[in-house]
């Protein structure tokens, strides 16, 4: 299959889900999307290179799995709602998961998370109810 470029991919640090990420990821999204069973989830964690191999990951992506690489994970097209059911059993909050992409401690994460919500309402006063930064 031929992918058009686009702009957004040329934007350093963003892993834009589009058309051409989800079509090669779809196996691992697939795998993470199984997690939504408590079966699955223990299968997996009986033995998480067969369950990869089950769902027919690539071998980047079994190892990105196996090693519960977030960031790798995201950069390789998991998308951030399937990727979630993979952290949060493990007993990682998206928050966790986020402090990951950004190569900080969850606590470093909360923290920046709580400096940018002071001024928050006058923010959203000034740009009438909605702030999208």
């Amino acid at each position: 299959m031929v992918w058009k470029k686009h702009e957004y991919e040329d934007i350093p640090g963003s892993y834009v889900f589009d058309g051409r990420r989800a079509h090669s990821s779809y196996a691992m999204n697939k795998l993470f999307y199984s997690f939504n069973e408590e079966k699955n989830r223990k299968e997996f964690d009986a033995d998480p290179v067969a369950y990869c191999d089950k769902f027919g990951l690539t071998d980047e992506q079994k190892e990105l799995v196996v090693s519960q690489d977030f960031l790798g994970v995201l950069r390789s097209g998991a998308n951030i709602y399937y990727m979630a059911k993979f952290a949060i059993p493990r007993g990682l909050s998206v928050q966790d998961a986020g402090a990951a992409f950004q190569g900080i401690s969850g606590d470093e994460f909360r923290e920046k998370l709580l400096e940018k919500r002071e001024g928050l309402e006058e923010r959203l006063e000034q740009e009438g109810g909605y702030w999208n930064g």
